[in-house]
C-alpha cells in the first residue's frame, strides 16, 4: 500500500500555488525586461482593449487574440533561452527552432490584426462615415 502524499505536494495546496505563481511572475517580469516585442505587444493590446471599451464592442475576440500573441511570445522567449542553453554555438536545428517559434508569434499577430479589422472597422465606419460624406470632393 502506498503512503498518502504529503500535504505540500497536493494540487490544492495554497503554498504550492503561490510558489508556482511566483515562478510565472518571474517569467513575465524577465520577458518584459528583455523582450522589446513583448512590451510593444502589451501596449498594442492595451490600446485595442481601450478601443473596445470606447466603441462598445465585445472585447472577447480582441482579448483572446491578445492572450494568444502574448502567450506565444512567452513561449518563444522560453524556447530561445533553452535553445541558447543547449546549443551555444550556431546550429541549423537551433535556427529552425528559433525561427519556427518566431513564426508562430508572427502568424498569431497577423491573424490578430485581421480579427481587429473585423471587430473595429464597422463601428469606426459608423462613427466617421458622416464626416466622410460631408467632405468636399
Amino acid at each position: 500500500m502506498k503512503p498518502p502524499p504529503a500535504a505540500s505536494t497536493s494540487a490544492l495546496s495554497w503554498r504550492r500555488w503561490q510558489r508556482s505563481a511566483g515562478f510565472a511572475w518571474a517569467g513575465l517580469r524577465h520577458t518584459w525586461q528583455t523582450q522589446a516585442n513583448f512590451r510593444v505587444e502589451v501596449v498594442l493590446g492595451s490600446l485595442a482593449a481601450t478601443l473596445c471599451w470606447a466603441l462598445r464592442v465585445s472585447p472577447a475576440p480582441v482579448l483572446l487574440c491578445c492572450a494568444l500573441v502574448l502567450s506565444l511570445e512567452l513561449v518563444n522567449t522560453a524556447l530561445e533561452a533553452l535553445t541558447d542553453l543547449i546549443s551555444p554555438e550556431q546550429h541549423p536545428a537551433a535556427k529552425i527552432a528559433k525561427d519556427a517559434a518566431a513564426g508562430a508569434v508572427l502568424l498569431a499577430s497577423v491573424i490578430s490584426v485581421v480579427v481587429g479589422l473585423a471587430v473595429f472597422v464597422p463601428p469606426l465606419w459608423r462613427v466617421f462615415s458622416p464626416f466622410a460624406l460631408s467632405l468636399p470632393r
